[in-house]
């Protein structure tokens, strides 16, 4: 069985990779999958310590299945809304968008 250490390692690189490309990018796809790397390194930190604390029990592996339906549902909706925007702008630079405002 792999130690948590390494699991948390894993999911701590995964979270600053995400964190960086959302800092980093401006392009608004790129920051959706950056964010989706995100949620995945919490999911595996969530699922590391319930396996860790209580094996017998599921309650963290169906929180993250959970988790994951949420982020895919987040997921569609967001890239409709880019979708739609690069329709109307011709561009995904989110430095540009200024559609919100009135």
């Amino acid at each position: 069985m792999i130690e948590l250490e390494y699991v948390l390692f894993l999911s701590a690189v995964l979270f600053s990779l995400g964190l960086f490309g959302v800092l980093a990018r401006r392009n608004a796809v790129m920051i959706l999958l950056a964010i989706e790397l995100m949620l995945n390194a919490v999911n595996i930190n969530l699922v590391a310590f319930t396996v860790y604390l209580s094996p017998d029990l599921l309650v963290g592996i169906i929180f993250a299945i959970f988790i994951i339906t949420v982020a895919a549902a987040e997921l569609a909706l967001a890239l409709a809304i880019v979708l739609r925007l690069y329709r109307t702008r011709s561009s995904v630079n989110v430095d540009e968008v200024n559609l919100m405002r009135w």
